[in-house]
């Protein structure tokens, strides 16, 4: 084992030892460390815990408390994000639950591709497996889903210039279009490796996708000051008639 995966899993260990006082129901991991993409220090440690029902103010406090410790001593711990779901409102996929992200309490929904990742290929830390708490994840459901989330968050965003000289939002603009063109056609998820790889047959311009790719997997090489405004439009450029011609092929799934 190398020490990068001594890391994670000491960070997951000591994570799962102190949830133990809460008395969790289970402990699930999703994303790329479940589905076999992860790069440590660059991935997210996408988690779900479940918790009886109801969640008291005390335990939401232990939870902040936990998450800053992790913060202070562990560096990946940045990286880990928690939702905190309930045995008795797995059902409701609009409901939003308590979720420790980016360095914050937060309230936000568990998605229908979250969802299907753990029915798919989650990895059980503790206790019940998914399938035995979470109604599963109908295809049609998954489909109106993600064109939902092209139409209504992605489209939107491309024309906040701005956002697009970042590179966060290049990275992940440009793989969840790809992740998303492949589901509404497959029904099937990909990682972000794979996304990577079929951008260029989607009419992705090569430098951008590489530009990408070398900051996930290998070095990021240094760049001109220009580069993040031509990245920018490089990216709005291509996202935004792609997202159009995918959304209007496949928008018949938001309608019942």
């Amino acid at each position: 084992m190398t020490d990068d995966a001594d890391a994670t899993a000491r960070l997951l260990d000591r994570f799962l030892a102190e949830l133990r006082a809460l008395d969790p129901v289970a402990l699930w991991v999703h994303g790329s460390l479940a589905g076999g993409d992860y790069q440590e220090g660059r991935s997210d440690l996408d988690l779900i815990a479940v918790l009886e029902d109801p969640v008291p103010l005390a335990t939401i406090r232990s939870l902040v408390r936990l998450h800053r410790r992790l913060r202070a001593d562990e560096p990946l711990a940045v990286k880990l994000h928690c939702s905190y779901m309930t045995p008795d409102t797995m059902a409701g996929d609009e409901r939003s639950y308590i979720t420790w992200a980016h360095n914050v309490l937060m309230k936000r929904p568990v998605t229908p591709v979250t969802r299907r990742e753990l029915h798919a290929f989650g990895l059980v830390m503790h206790g019940k497996p998914p399938e035995d708490l979470l109604p599963p994840v109908q295809d049609r459901e998954l489909k109106a889903f993600v064109v939902r989330d092209q139409k209504e968050f992605w489209r939107p965003a491309v024309d906040k210039a701005r956002l697009w000289e970042q590179d966060v939002w290049v990275d992940l603009g440009m793989v969840t279009f790809a992740r998303a063109t492949v589901t509404l056609r497959e029904g099937r998820l990909i990682s972000k490796g794979e996304a990577l790889d079929l951008l260029s047959g989607l009419g992705a311009p090569l430098d951008l996708v590489e530009d990408v790719r070398r900051r996930r997997y290998g070095d990021p090489a240094p760049h001109s000051d220009a580069w993040p405004s031509r990245r920018a439009e490089l990216t709005r450029g291509y996202l935004g008639p792609a997202i159009d011609g995918l959304v209007t092929a496949y928008d018949g799934f938001t309608r019942a």
